[in-house]
């Protein structure tokens, strides 16, 4: 086998490095989350170590999802030629990358407070759990919306030393969020995952996945306007949240022919939810 440094690009496409994707839609509520507990500025020392936790806590949720799918992948059309499922990287070096990733991301909130160091435990039983759910259960993207969101109380008990209530509802919603997205992104790969007996909410679901969708679109809708009553934001806060509806509405227009790329676009197009989600808190704190 090549040495590692030959293998790098399969490493870096092990980690998702090459689709940021995953990494914005874990960078946004996190985002929020700073700019909501920090009143409209956190501290620079906390938004480096929350950047970086975000990339490196994305790339090990990456790894390990591998891992654990790496019997699975070589037969789903969309990731049958990942670097574990063809063999190019072994399952002993995965583990050994994911190890190292979490060291990395327990060095950088050692930097925060003892709070918060023992909040990141929680995340990392999240991040290394959500990828096995999918064996037990049809709602594994409930788990990965806990592990996405983790970094909200975090963020707030970095901030401010405590998790308000405040906190918990931004932390649901983005539940409800996730579920959302990652719903659309299962919906690509349903027929694989029926053949292999693979467990999801698109599975789930099964034909009345549109009208769930949309009632947990309202849902999502609903628990960011608590968040926002809440927090005492107006103005912009609002206006990104009837925008972010909009796209909601979008969304239901891209897979009502479930197609796999209009589920696969809808699924992107999440980016611009988490777009808004954090440019409406950041500008209705600043202008509070």
């Amino acid at each position: 086998m090549p040495s590692p440094l030959a293998r790098l690009p399969d490493f870096l496409r092990l980690m998702r490095l090459d689709r940021p994707i995953g990494t914005w839609l874990l960078m946004w509520p996190t985002l929020a989350a700073l700019w909501l507990a920090g009143d409209g500025l956190p501290t620079r020392h906390n938004l480096i170590i929350f950047i970086a936790g975000v990339y490196v806590m994305r790339a090990a949720g990456c790894v390990i999802n591998d891992y654990a799918d790496r019997h699975f992948d070589a037969h789903v059309k969309r990731t049958h030629d990942r670097p574990l499922a063809t063999g190019r990287i072994s399952a002993r070096e995965a583990l050994i990358l994911f190890g190292a990733l979490l060291v990395i991301a327990f060095v950088l909130v050692c930097f925060t407070n003892p709070f918060t160091i023992a909040l990141s435990l929680g995340g990392a039983v999240l991040a290394a759990s959500y990828p096995f759910m999918k064996r037990y259960t049809h709602f594994p993207q409930v788990v990965l919306g806990a592990a996405f969101g983790w970094s909200i109380p975090m963020a707030f008990g970095a901030e401010q030393g405590h998790v308000p209530a405040v906190a918990w509802w931004l932390f649901f919603a983005n539940i409800g969020w996730t579920l959302v997205y990652d719903t659309w992104y299962a919906m690509v790969d349903r027929d694989d995952d029926l053949k292999i007996g693979i467990k999801s909410t698109a599975v789930l679901f099964g034909r009345f996945d549109l009208v769930i969708q949309g009632a947990l679109q309202v849902l999502v809708v609903l628990l960011l306007a608590v968040v926002g009553k809440l927090a005492g934001l107006d103005g912009f806060y609002w206006a990104a949240l009837a925008a972010i509806a909009i796209i909601f509405g979008y969304q239901q227009s891209l897979c009502r022919t479930r197609t796999r790329e209009g589920c696969f676009q809808a699924f992107l197009n999440n980016h611009w939810v988490g777009v808004l989600l954090f440019a409406g808190i950041a500008l209705a704190t600043w202008q509070a």
